[in-house]
């Protein structure tokens, strides 16, 4: 929200017949290592798919429709609000994003398990329309080990670092509402044991 995989439709393989899928929500602050967790989660079982969001704010150069986002102009989004369409949204910076509440049902009835890269505010949004949502946070070993981690990826401001560690902490306080938690100190272990949470459920 990261190596996506396309809209639900696209699946290579097909969902198990008679058997509702599962929706993975995993949820961590910034720089806990969540985008490379999904992408071995993603790697090691081919037929999970993600979930792209829908956003508002202007394509980067790089990104594709689809894959990295769902881009929408505010009044789309703003109508989507109004009919109910969004299984959460944020206004963020002002800018909206959002994920599709058709695009979770029809996975799910077709019996696909789906991944959902969100924060902790839409994981309790998603977790008030789908409660059986199975939840995963990743946590950094500790505070400090975050901040070198932001300080060392070398793309934030040391203001931007500083807002993200607030974040991190709220972030962190919220983590007991989840299902799992993840600790991200060795990172082959981290692999190791997201992708047997998951495989436990499927």
């Amino acid at each position: 929200m990261n190596t996506h995989r396309d809209h639900i439709s696209h699946s290579r393989k097909k969902g198990r017949v008679g058997k509702r899928g599962h929706i993975f929500i995993v949820s961590a602050p910034s720089g806990s290592g969540k985008t490379t967790l999904c992408r071995a989660l993603m790697e090691h079982i081919p037929d999970l798919l993600y979930s792209v969001s829908f956003t508002t704010r202007p394509r980067r150069n790089g990104e594709n429709e689809g894959i990295d986002y769902y881009f929408l102009s505010k009044e789309e989004f703003e109508k989507g609000i109004k009919e109910g369409k969004w299984a959460e949204f944020a206004n963020v910076h002002g800018n909206y994003y959002g994920t599709s509440a058709d695009i979770l049902d029809k996975g799910l009835h077709s019996g696909k398990d789906i991944l959902l890269d969100i924060d902790v505010q839409g994981a309790e949004q998603i977790l008030k329309r789908y409660p059986e949502s199975v939840t995963i946070f990743i946590s950094p070993p500790s505070m400090d080990a975050l901040k070198q981690r932001l300080e060392k990826r070398g793309t934030d401001s040391g203001e931007v670092i500083k807002r993200r560690l607030k974040d991190a902490e709220k972030e962190l306080a919220r983590k007991d509402v989840y299902r799992h938690i993840i600790e991200n100190d060795k990172l082959q272990k981290a692999v190791d044991d997201i992708i047997a949470v998951v495989k436990q459920y499927r």
